[in-house]
């Protein structure tokens, strides 16, 4: 190999596999051949062909040319890859768009199913801490409000904990004390735990400030008769 043949090979087109195509393929509906072949198309586009015939894409795999005819065809109608407009009135060109699309949405399910299962465990581990406090299982009726919290009102567990270690802190621990706390810190947009705690502080100095002494009200005095 010459140093112009090394330089060739040095300077040709890097196809870049997403690990997360490697590692959910199967998941979205696609082949091992069927992989293999969208990304044979990818790199014939980075190499300037954008439109490969089904026998030049056989001539990098192990498939004949009627075997390509039939995947790509099979991808193009699944929605792996599509046939577009290219910027040359009357050429077309491959592209696989659709591929990254389905994987981006994949994706974002998988991330939503992740944030659900982890609200569903706050969730149950919720019940357990107010069952431990209270002393006993929740009524239905505590747990259908336990769960318009979270759901309908849409306060954090952790603001959930916090608000009940308040009620427990000043003795009256109720749910209707509970949902006055998470009311009053919605109002005065308490978001997070150390809003929540140093609103709390506040709430319990002011509490336990002494009334301010009135005066008592001055007795009528009866009015003197200077002229006896």
């Amino acid at each position: 190999m010459t140093m112009k043949n090394l330089s060739e090979w040095m300077n040709q087109p890097t196809v870049i596999i997403p690990s997360y195509l490697l590692s959910n393929y199967k998941d979205i509906g696609l082949m091992e051949q069927e992989v293999m072949l969208l990304l044979q198309v990818h790199n014939f586009n980075l190499n300037g062909k954008a439109f490969p015939t089904p026998a030049e894409i056989s001539s990098v795999m192990n498939l004949t040319e009627m075997d390509c005819t039939m995947l790509l065809r099979k991808l193009v109608q699944s929605g792996f890859l599509e046939i577009t407009e290219d910027e040359k009135p009357g050429f077309e060109t491959y592209s696989i768009k659709p591929l990254n699309e389905k994987l981006a949405y994949h994706f974002l399910k998988e991330a939503k199913q992740a944030d659900f299962q982890e609200k569903v465990q706050k969730s149950e581990s919720l019940y357990a801490i107010f069952e431990k406090e209270f002393g006993r299982p929740l009524s239905p009726f505590e747990g259908e409000t336990l769960t318009m919290w979270l759901d309908e009102d849409k306060h954090e567990p952790e603001l959930v904990k916090a608000a009940l270690r308040e009620a427990v802190i000043s003795g009256k621990l109720n749910f209707r004390y509970i949902d006055r706390i998470l009311f009053d810190w919605k109002k005065h947009g308490v978001k997070t735990l150390a809003q929540a705690k140093d609103h709390g502080e506040r709430f319990r100095s002011y509490q336990k400030k002494p009334a301010a002494k009135v005066a008592p009200a001055a007795k009528d005095l009866p009015l003197y008769n200077w002229l006896e």
